[in-house]
């Protein structure tokens, strides 16, 4: 068989593919990638620049979800064949997407100088070597109490138990941003409030785009998302006052949050203060502090100077601990209402017992 190509007498435009991403990059990718990848280079080759394309303008055409337009931006950047170019530092999302030409990557790649080759060797030897996990490392990992609960809670975000390239793929984002797992939890709890993306790779570009600004612990973390008014910094910096760790706050608790913030519009100091009361039971919870905060809302509580105030309100007792009940005696063969020796005292039970001992005559 052959393929032949037809001409046409009106000229309705074309988009030049370069065959090396024919050739070498569309098999290695998912349809899906193929496709942003065609439809946004065809943007970037039309002559009409007073044309607004963004990624929601992809998924839209694409009929596919948002989600998946910056996730093909995550591969294709890898691949090294596109750069993101942030607009602003305020939406780490909203950006401008270059395509290199293939051509001069592959020249660039093939075709050097020997003074370019031995001068990347010499820095190839100075360079630490990329760090890459290994299937023992996972195995070693997989020993460490923390890093088992970590994969666990990721689990209960993403609603699936995550595969091994996935596991060895966190791994090695302990080298790379120099994080722990309570910070791995926070952002793919953060991905899934935020965005409703479970994706590894999109996951993967918020953490690096946090560890470009200077961010690797959960403390800044939440300090950046309140600074930037993410309700979700909130929610953190909450959990982690009541001794929850990273876990990730359900739909009921983020409902309970709202209204603290949204219905009784408390600042954060006050609803800080109440979640010390955490201390105070073994058995913490968010009712417990739900009790307290609304407590104080009933009582007029404004301020953080407010809250002394009413320091005598009960405290709600959310235990599940009953009172021990009080112990009835029962009347048995056993039991006498009065001992036989009460009505003695200690001198004459004592001469009692040595008369029994005594022999009979």
């Amino acid at each position: 068989m052959g393929f032949l190509k037809t001409t046409t007498s009106i000229d309705l435009g074309d988009t030049p593919i370069e065959n090396i991403f024919l050739d070498v990059y569309m098999p290695m990718a998912n349809g899906t990638f193929v496709k942003v990848y065609l439809l946004a280079y065809k943007y970037a080759c039309d002559k009409d620049m007073g044309m607004n394309v963004t990624n929601q303008t992809i998924a839209n055409n694409l009929n596919i979800p948002l989600a998946d337009v910056l996730s093909a931006w995550d591969f294709w950047e890898e691949k090294g064949i596109i750069k993101k170019i942030p607009k602003s530092s305020d939406d780490p999302w909203d950006y401008t997407v270059e395509f290199f030409s293939l051509k001069q990557l592959y020249i660039d790649n093939n075709y050097k100088s020997i003074q370019d080759i031995q001068s990347e060797k010499a820095e190839e030897l100075e360079d630490t070597p990329i760090y890459t996990a290994t299937t023992k490392d996972l195995l070693e990992a997989n020993k460490i109490p923390e890093i088992k609960e970590m994969f666990r809670d990721i689990n209960d975000i993403i609603s699936r138990p995550l595969v091994p390239n996935e596991k060895m793929q966190i791994l090695e984002w302990f080298q790379d941003y120099n994080i722990d797992p309570p910070f791995v939890v926070k952002a793919y709890g953060y991905c899934r409030y935020k965005k409703n993306v479970k994706n590894i790779n999109y996951v993967s570009a918020v953490i690096r785009d946090w560890y470009d600004r200077g961010i690797s612990t959960v403390e800044q973390l939440e300090e950046y998302l309140l600074s930037q008014g993410e309700r979700y910094g909130n929610y953190s910096s909450i959990f982690r006052a009541m001794g929850f760790g990273s876990r990730t706050p359900s739909e009921i608790e983020i409902k309970i949050m709202n209204k603290w913030l949204d219905e009784y519009k408390y600042d954060m100091d006050i609803i800080l203060k109440a979640c010390e009361n955490c201390s105070k039971t073994s058995n913490p919870n968010m009712n417990y502090i739900d009790k307290i905060v609304s407590n104080w809302y009933e009582a007029g509580v404004k301020t953080l100077e407010d809250v002394p105030k009413v320091e005598k309100i009960a405290k709600p007792n959310t235990s599940n601990e009953k009172p021990a009940p009080s112990i009835s005696k029962v009347k048995t063969k056993f039991h006498l209402n009065n001992s036989r020796g009460s009505k003695y005292n200690a001198d004459e039970l004592e001469k009692l017992l040595l008369n029994r001992n005594k022999a009979p005559k």
